[in-house]
């Protein structure tokens, strides 16, 4: 078949020609396909136009080693095509995105060492110890809001005193703790590091 009568031949008849031995066949179709298989493939990779070209080149290629064995009417030679293409650039970008074992680094351990658990409850022991320093009203105060969370209003409530009274226990309260637990700063870990 002439070379300008191949540009009007099918698709199908293209590669069968091809297959057939036809290198002006192969030279109509490649004209043909790859600017399409090109323009797809960078669309469904993001713009990478290296990975592309190595998509529509690899695209290409499988359709000549198809050609021999094309059974015409099954399928359109550009659907085929694209679905080649899709599948290599899904490949690429699951290869892209897949990061080896070794290469993850390892999450950061969050469990406290024997030494933190130790410190601890050398803290809550101190911190028990100057509770029970406190005067009664005081540790009250102490432990509803700044153990239970509660507010001043809900301690009030609790401890049957104005909201004041509530402010006045807790600040008197923090400040015998805060002079009771100043001094052991270094031994309870927590040292001007």
């Amino acid at each position: 078949m002439p070379f300008d009568a191949l540009g009007e031949a099918s698709d199908d008849a293209l590669l069968i020609l091809f297959a057939g031995g036809d290198a002006d066949a192969a030279r109509v179709l490649t004209q043909r396909f790859t600017p399409r298989v090109f323009a797809h493939a960078l669309r469904l990779l993001g713009g990478d136009r290296a990975e592309a070209e190595d998509i529509a080149q690899e695209a290409m290629l499988r359709l000549w080693r198809v050609a021999p064995h094309w059974r015409q009417g099954e399928a359109r030679v550009t659907t085929w095509l694209y679905r080649v293409v899709a599948n290599l650039c899904t490949d690429r970008l699951r290869k892209a995105r897949a990061v080896a074992l070794d290469d993850v680094a390892e999450p950061p351990d969050d469990t406290p060492g024997a030494l933190s658990e130790i410190e601890d409850r050398q803290r809550v022991v101190a911190l028990n110890a100057a509770l029970d320093s406190l005067p009664d009203r005081q540790r009250q105060a102490v432990i509803l809001r700044h153990m239970e969370g509660l507010g001043n209003p809900e301690i009030a409530e609790v401890m049957d005193i104005s909201t004041e009274a509530v402010e006045s226990l807790t600040a008197r309260g923090k400040r015998a703790l805060s002079a009771t637990l100043v001094g052991r700063r270094e031994e309870l870990g927590f040292g001007d590091d």
